[in-house]
């Protein structure tokens, strides 16, 4: 379950909530009776629809870099957004992406590769420039060297940087948001936790175990 609480159909007032709700969700309250066509469980909307205005912000979004006014190469845009939501360990980002991917004609080989660009020969320079271009908003917080952006820019247009940037961007977010919610596929416990000693160990410093006697000294 999402950190935060969920809006059921019939607390709903808003167009764009119930609108949002119909078109994912069908008849069905989404809360009582959750998932959607992709088989997540539809919970990020749920709880966006928290603060109506910001689900309506974040619907525009998807309008916006889905719109065909965007000149970036739809597939340029989904191997940025998957491989953000790689990089920032959103398991519902980059899931619902891979989807994507799929759905704009991006081989199975390549999305196999994502996670592994760096030493795949899956991808051409301009898509390698893109996943770099990606890894530096994800993974730097936008600290780019200047030979990665000069090698996005021997590929795209100003125009189409400044699309790639914003849309990487906006999916950045929403994985980080996602992740701290704990929505759809990113809820999910804390991966790095500490492993319980057997019951016979005794705190010590372990330094002086794995150095051995005598050392440091």
């Amino acid at each position: 379950m999402p950190r935060l609480r969920q809006v059921s159909r019939q607390e709903a007032k808003e167009e764009v909530v119930l609108a949002s709700y119909q078109r994912l969700f069908g008849d069905r309250d989404p809360v009582a009776a959750p998932g959607t066509a992709t088989g997540t469980t539809g919970d990020w909307w749920t709880t966006f629809a928290l603060v109506p205005d910001v689900l309506r912000h974040a619907v525009r979004g998807f309008a916006l870099y889905s719109s065909p006014k965007r000149s970036l190469p739809p597939q340029l845009r989904e191997l940025a957004q998957t491989r953000a939501g790689w990089a920032t360990g959103s398991q519902f980002v980059f899931s619902q992406h891979c989807k994507s991917c799929r759905g704009v004609g991006i081989s199975e080989g390549k999305i196999a590769a994502i996670p592994s660009w760096q030493v795949s020969e899956e991808f051409s320079p301009a898509e390698r420039a893109v996943l770099a271009y990606a890894d530096g908003l994800a993974l730097d917080g936008g600290r780019i060297a200047d030979q990665v952006f000069a090698a996005l820019r021997s590929h795209l247009t100003d125009e189409q940087i400044l699309e790639l940037t914003y849309i990487t961007s906006l999916y950045v977010m929403h994985a980080i948001m996602s992740r701290a919610l704990r929505t759809e596929f990113d809820d999910r416990p804390e991966p790095v936790t500490e492993v319980a000693a057997p019951q016979t160990f005794s705190a010590r410093d372990l330094a002086v175990d794995l150095a051995g006697p005598g050392q440091g000294t």
